[in-house]
């Protein structure tokens, strides 16, 4: 029988999903308190030494954080995709390594099997992730993917029935620590295709100890806790029931479960960010002998604007692309590709900046300012993914064409709870979600906003900036109406990958305004028009849009909103959540 974890596991039952967020921060307690063993110096020192703290773990296994990755029907917490990445955040905002490999890689794992697996896999994995154990997934070799994960496992028939297993992975999250194991193992010679791979579930304890092997553990220098260990298998026997899905369809497989895992990217890596973002604003804030601090120079209010910005745009691409999956699952496909792809970059960006405020504190690796440098490191693994940037781009590219002949400037709108922060929700149904969207409702959510009259001057100004971006889309229709149907090469080059990044900026745009529309009745920091105007702005700059002089004063709102939340101790993201 598989246990039942709707409630944390030594605790009161928490039906709130907040109630759960806020009693894991509270567990971890303060980050930057010295004298906290679960607070920045600590994590520090273990990351220094390759090493996850093992009180962390225990909060952890307090929560029964496994139960969020399984879904409620399977006897777990998983009802909604949005929580789920607020969920992460209170781990992910004091160590990548901790969140990734103790509870978010079995979620990787777990997903094809939830996706495409029978109920008799889809049980079996509940109870491993239930009892506590873990489950890690060796993907497939991609042409363009990441070099870091490049080298495979082969499937093929065995004489006497069921199927061999032969080859090793040099890099899989918690290798060693699994019990469960996901394998993408190449099926057929690669002229076949998109059918050459077929997934396997394993137990590891089912298989002979002599034909698996333990290889060596490569470091990385992000993410140093966490253990990306190899495996070797030498032909091990499994029978035919640890076929996932269809024989020869784990390409397929794959590409339907980026479309529940993308739209968490964006939660983990603004939670990094807000770490940083919270101890450069420190920094600028400290008084010298003088009694001035950096925050006198305008350039250091600047950056610091700019990247809760980033972090606001970021936080509204999560929203956009785990609300889909409940509520346009069939439109879904692109906004979590372009969330995955864009959110890494902005941050990256706004990292970049803040490491110059930090100056010579940036390259610290302990002491008040440590964790700007570990956030900094962490990054590039966090966001990197399956195939990274590049599959994310040619995940959108195909539909762009389909957008611009059946969608843009006709499709309806998006539906308003699209963009709410809390609310109820359809059931996640996973296999609703598609490959190809249907439309673009987000575009449309941007023409309706620029349509709506300026009420007031702060809406006039957001009016005026979002017909910029409409002016955008209008642009990218005309370029995708000359692309010919199927023309994948044309979508293939350089010219047309930018404009799909492009698009990306174009939907980001789209999310900011819907999510300020949803908040304008309810007051608040995020019913503020400041924000809103600051971030289309932002956007609309980096587009090379004729965006005229800077709003300053609405800037200067957001900036008095950063100096808030530090000293408040609120999160940087779109629910401002207490910290510990």
């Amino acid at each position: 029988m598989i246990p039942q974890y709707h409630q944390a596991r030594g605790g009161p039952r928490q039906d709130r999903a907040q109630d759960r967020i806020d009693a894991l921060e509270r567990a971890f307690g303060p980050l930057d308190d010295p004298a906290n063993p679960l607070g920045g110096a600590a994590l520090l020192a273990a990351d220094a030494v390759g090493e996850v703290p093992a009180e962390a773990e225990r909060v952890l296994d307090d929560h029964g954080l496994n139960a969020e990755f399984v879904p409620t029907a399977l006897g777990g917490r998983l009802e909604r995709m949005d929580v789920l990445g607020r969920v992460l955040r209170p781990v992910f905002r004091r160590d990548a390594s901790l969140g990734f490999g103790y509870g978010l890689n079995c979620f990787f794992a777990a997903t094809p099997v939830w996706t495409g697996g029978t109920a008799g896999q889809r049980a079996q994995v509940a109870r491993l992730l239930l009892e506590g154990e873990r489950v890690a997934v060796a993907r497939h070799e991609v042409a363009h993917g990441n070099d870091f994960v490049r080298d495979e496992f082969t499937v093929r028939p065995h004489p006497d029935g069921g199927l061999v297993v032969d080859g090793s992975k040099s890099a899989i999250a918690n290798a060693s620590r699994a019990s469960g194991l996901v394998v993408f193992a190449r099926s057929r010679d690669a002229d076949a295709g998109a059918r050459s791979h077929t997934v396997l579930l394993l137990d590891r304890r089912d298989l002979p100890a002599d034909r698996v092997l333990d290889l060596d553990r490569r470091i990385t220098d992000g993410m140093r806790s966490a253990e990306f260990g190899g495996l070797r298998l030498t032909d091990v026997r499994v029978p035919d029931s640890a076929v996932v899905g269809a024989p020869g369809g784990g390409y397929e497989l794959s590409l339907r479960s980026s479309l529940i895992i993308r739209g968490l990217i964006p939660s983990i890596v603004l939670a990094g960010a807000d770490t940083a973002l919270r101890t450069v604003a420190r920094f600028a804030a400290r008084h010298r002998a003088d009694g001035r601090s950096s925050l006198d120079v305008q350039h250091v209010r600047s950056v610091l604007t700019g990247a809760f910005l980033d972090l606001l745009i970021s936080d509204s691409l999560a929203l956009v692309a785990t609300r889909a999956l409940h509520l346009i699952p069939r439109e879904t496909s692109a906004y979590a590709a372009g969330a995955a792809y864009l959110a890494p970059r902005l941050i990256a960006e706004a990292m970049d900046e803040m490491s110059a405020v930090l100056g010579e504190e940036s390259f610290a690796r302990d002491g008040a300012y440590g964790m700007f440098q570990k956030q900094l490191r962490d990054l590039p693994v966090t966001s990197m993914g399956h195939a990274g940037s590049a599959g994310r781009q040619v995940s959108i590219l195909p539909q762009l064409p389909h957008f611009a002949r059946s969608s843009w400037f006709r499709g309806p709108a998006a539906p308003a709870a699209l963009f709410a922060l809390d609310g109820e929700l359809p059931p996640l149904e996973l296999s609703r979600a598609t490959l190809l969207g249907d439309g673009d409702p987000l575009a449309a959510t941007l023409v309706a906003g620029a349509d709506r009259a300026g009420g007031t001057p702060g809406d006039a100004d957001i009016q005026a900036r979002s017909a910029l971006f409409v002016a955008e889309l209008h642009e990218l229709r005309a370029a995708f109406l000359d692309v010919r149907p199927g023309d994948r090469r044309a979508l293939a080059s350089p010219h047309h990958l930018g404009l799909g990044d492009r698009y990306t900026l174009v939907t980001a745009a789209a999310a900011v305004l819907g999510v300020w529309q949803g908040q304008s009745a309810l007051g608040g920091f995020l019913a503020d028009p400041a924000w809103v105007s600051a971030a289309l702005h932002r956007l609309a700059r980096r587009l090379g849009l004729p965006v005229g002089e800077r709003p300053a004063a609405a800037e200067e709102r957001v900036f008095t909103e950063v100096l808030d939340r530090l000293h408040g101790r609120r999160s940087y993201d779109l629910h401002a959540s207490p910290l510990a």
